[in-house]
């Protein structure tokens, strides 16, 4: 397996990396997501992708580091989704491991990331993986036009 990050304007990201994105974000059309990363770029966010030997796209990775005055510098996970049809094959493993690497090659001193409450098979695998749940996201959402949600 081969780990690698691509940048905005990449064609592998629609052809490859999209594909299985979509199958932990499903909302995401080609358009909607060219924008996101075009946008978040220059906010940090990046997306890894790890390839099999036969350059099938079966992991996806997003993060970013991020400063903050709680965790001082951290790499955060936007997301993180194996293919259906390659989990439990190792390959979210080698994408935290790649992961965990970066963080550590940029003086990050831990590795965050959210998961929904339904997604325990995620999180299952997350502690197996040894992150450890330190804390509640919580969240409000807003409408467009400035009333609350």
């Amino acid at each position: 397996m081969k780990i690698i990050d691509l940048e905005p304007g990449d064609r592998r990201l629609d052809s490859d990396l999209l594909p299985v994105l979509r199958e932990l974000r499903p909302h995401l059309t080609p358009e909607l997501f060219r924008d996101v990363y075009r946008s978040g770029h220059p906010q940090g966010l990046r997306f890894s992708a790890a390839y099999t030997e036969g350059g099938t796209c079966v992991g996806v990775a997003g993060w970013r580091i991020i400063d903050s005055t709680s965790t001082i510098r951290k790499l955060y996970v936007d997301d993180l989704v194996t293919a259906a049809t390659t989990r439990s094959t190792g390959i979210g493993q080698a994408l935290l491991t790649y992961l965990e690497q970066h963080a550590r090659d940029a003086g990050c001193h831990e590795l965050d990331l959210d998961s929904g409450t339904h997604r325990t098979g995620a999180h299952r695998f997350y502690l197996r993986e040894r992150l450890d749940i330190v804390a509640f996201h919580f969240t409000k959402m807003l409408s467009t036009d400035g009333a609350e949600g």
